[in-house]
């Protein structure tokens, strides 16, 4: 009699099979779907760099990091929590009109790749996502201790280094400085203010660095292969970056690779 079917060592053979498969599988899956985020990702960072030097030309100056001086609020309403972030305009305000193309201007301010694990930062714009170097784009004002980072943003034809000078950048909140990627910060952070917990997204020092809960796989694991980070330079070439490279180690006479990454 012609049996029909499979046997249970067949079915438990092909269901093994199956498994096995789909074991080697997965993390070739894993490993495209990564990639893919940080090839979007290097698209954003792209298309925010033309946008701030397209600010520059029509403006003859870069954009504010940050600017709370506008009595009216942005286009596309006030970003952040008043609770702990402050309330004006912030750079990519000022560039929406450059980055309007498909009306993707909101899905260029979102790093598809970043991994917060607290909803007050899944959802806020100016969290994990991309930040603007502010020794550049300065703020209209802010905190003393931040002096060094308010004023009149730069222009970038007044910079001798502009190709090696950090314009925008995969990071943990929307504007950054050198002093948050260097092992030895001139002042002490607070804490308690999320402005002082920006990083860049897994350089060696963020797991001795103060950081809210929901931050820590961002900040210390990083987003890319590789150690990685996606950065956009004031001459407007991108390029992906080892994070350690943006580090800035404290030494006997000042501090290492502080000029002309961070500083032009």
């Amino acid at each position: 009699m012609k049996r029909i079917g499979f046997t249970l060592i067949e079915l438990i053979v092909s269901l093994g099979i199956i498994a096995l498969l789909i074991a080697i599988a997965l993390p070739c899956l894993q490993s495209l779907r990564q990639q893919a985020k940080t090839v979007l990702c290097a698209s954003n960072i792209r298309q925010l760099t033309l946008g701030l030097l397209m600010y520059e030309t029509e403006n003859k100056t870069l954009p504010y990091a940050f600017d709370n001086t506008p009595l009216t609020p942005p286009p596309n309403g006030y970003s952040g929590y008043i609770a702990y972030d402050r309330v004006g305009w912030w750079w990519f305000d000022y560039i929406s009109d450059y980055s309007k193309k498909d009306n993707k201007e909101k899905r260029l301010r979102w790093c598809p790749a970043r991994r917060l694990t607290d909803s007050r930062f899944k959802d806020n714009v100016l969290c994990g996502n991309y930040g603007v170097n502010r020794s550049v784009c300065k703020s209209a004002q802010g905190i003393k201790k931040w002096a060094e980072f308010n004023g009149t943003p730069l222009c970038t034809k007044d910079m001798q280094n502009s190709n090696k000078t950090l314009l925008v950048v995969d990071c943990g909140y929307s504007m950054i400085t050198w002093w948050h990627a260097t092992d030895i910060p001139p002042v002490t952070f607070d804490k308690n203010s999320i402005e002082d917990t920006a990083y860049i997204p897994g350089l060696r020092i963020n797991d001795k660095r103060s950081l809210w809960p929901g931050q820590e796989e961002d900040a210390i694991n990083g987003r890319h292969p590789g150690g990685t980070v996606n950065a956009g330079f004031a001459d407007g070439h991108t390029s992906c970056k080892k994070a350690d490279d943006l580090l800035v180690e404290k030494t006997n006479d000042g501090y290492k690779n502080r000029c002309p990454l961070w500083v032009p």
